[in-house]
């Protein structure tokens, strides 16, 4: 499960409110964007998915696992920390760093960026200038499951599971279980 308030950049523990998703529906979610990925790149050659620590890793290997009984290939997977590179080092607390397991070079591939829950737009912006440092990716294309507005930056999503209009106080938890919107006490 993701850390509690990480999407706000509060500390806290998580109260949830209201189950957005079960498991299933999440799983729904996830074949109908794996689908939209193959269509929109023609198949998975030259396909990578990256997912972002934490809480878009376990989503880009459930992704890996239906792109493949979908269209028969391995897509590579691997997992992405982008800690290093936010905008808002010291204006916040720096959370452990996580493994970043990208093996080969993205030149010339295409990429995914996997992540939970689309927020600002700081962490897939972070989470592009650390994909520089692997090579020079033909295209970058982001998948997220949850999409909750309140954009800071010019970033959109290719692939998104659920829209879901919050409040700013609100958090978004994903996990295996489903997507659940709470407040963090």
């Amino acid at each position: 499960m993701p850390a509690a308030g990480r999407h706000a950049g509060t500390p806290g523990d998580f109260v949830p409110r209201v189950e957005i998703m079960d498991a299933e529906a999440l799983g729904r979610a996830l074949r109908r964007m794996a689908h939209e990925i193959i269509e929109r790149n023609g198949g998975t050659a030259d396909l990578v998915l990256v997912g972002l620590q934490t809480g878009g890793v376990f989503l880009a290997e459930r992704l890996a696992t239906l792109l493949a009984e979908i269209d028969g290939a391995d897509v590579p997977c691997g997992s992405l920390d982008v800690a290093m590179h936010r905008d808002d080092i010291g204006l916040r607390p720096v959370l452990v760093q996580a493994p970043t397991t990208i093996s080969g070079d993205l030149t010339g591939r295409t990429v995914v960026l996997v992540d939970d829950v689309l927020y600002t737009g700081r962490t897939v912006r972070a989470a592009l200038d650390a994909v520089c440092d692997f090579g020079r990716p033909r295209a970058v294309q982001l998948a997220v499951m949850v999409d909750r507005g309140h954009r800071e930056l010019p970033i959109r999503a290719d692939y998104v599971g659920k829209n879901l209009p919050t409040r700013r106080d609100e958090m978004v938890d994903v996990s295996d279980r489903g997507v659940v919107l709470g407040i963090t006490a």
